[in-house]
């Protein structure tokens, strides 16, 4: 479901920044619709933002991936934590909040990307970097 969810959300924005952005903000929502971390409507959400996360790794695994290797190593260890941590949500009760956290943080750096590459369409100026691994690599750190 959470490839599908990519997919659907790539055919309706126009960058893979804002297909990225959306289906974080999507996800994002039904993650903080979720009462009880326990319930099987839960699982599937956080079964899903997984999903979500492993096809962001698998993008920035691919070869020509144009991200800098430091930033793609940081995503790809957000990815995994984020796997890990969903597990701890199922099995033990743990917080939700460090997942919400998370997305929000990469979607705040995908927004700046964003706006960053509108502004260089209309003067020329250095491009931000995708997403914002080092802030939503802080929370991790405060939330451990």
């Amino acid at each position: 479901m959470g490839y599908d969810s990519y997919r659907s959300a790539q055919r309706r924005t126009a960058t893979p920044t804002q297909t990225e952005y959306q289906v974080l903000a999507d996800m994002t929502g039904r993650l903080m619709s979720i009462e009880d971390v326990r319930s099987p409507e839960a699982a599937r959400i956080l079964h899903e933002n997984i999903q979500i996360w492993q096809t962001f790794s698998d993008d920035l695994m691919q070869e020509g991936n144009p991200l800098p290797d430091q930033l793609k190593a940081q995503l790809i260890s957000l990815a995994l934590w984020v796997g890990r941590h969903s597990r701890q949500v199922m099995r033990n009760g743990a917080s939700i909040a460090p997942l919400i956290d998370v997305n929000k943080s990469i979607m705040a750096g995908l927004a700046q990307q964003a706006t960053a590459a509108q502004a260089a369409q209309a003067t020329p100026a250095p491009r931000a970097p995708a997403g914002d691994a080092a802030s939503a690599m802080a929370t991790l750190r405060r939330s451990a």
